[in-house]
């Protein structure tokens, strides 16, 4: 059922999400070690800070799954009502 207010109370697929986060990690990961290993300062650093990055999102991922049905919500759970009164 659609609302017309998708674009603002989205949700995302946050197991898919956290399976692609933790496969982003690994590779941050491993491209920082081996550019670190193989003497490039510059890449190893930018993956440091994706990696970074992939464990901030990670962790607000596994937040909302333990929150519940309210940011994953199952097929029974209807989607959010758009607000009736809008405040100036």
């Amino acid at each position: 059922m659609r609302t017309g207010s998708e674009p603002r109370t989205a949700r995302s697929a946050l197991r898919a999400r956290l399976w692609l986060s933790v496969w982003g990690l690994v590779w941050a990961i491993f491209g920082t070690a081996a550019f670190a290993l193989a003497g490039r300062p510059g890449w190893a650093v930018a993956c440091g800070v994706l990696w970074l990055v992939v464990t901030v999102d990670l962790a607000m991922i596994l937040r909302h799954l333990r929150q519940g049905p309210h940011y994953q919500p199952g097929p029974d759970i209807p989607p959010y009502r758009p607000p009736e009164h809008r405040d100036p």
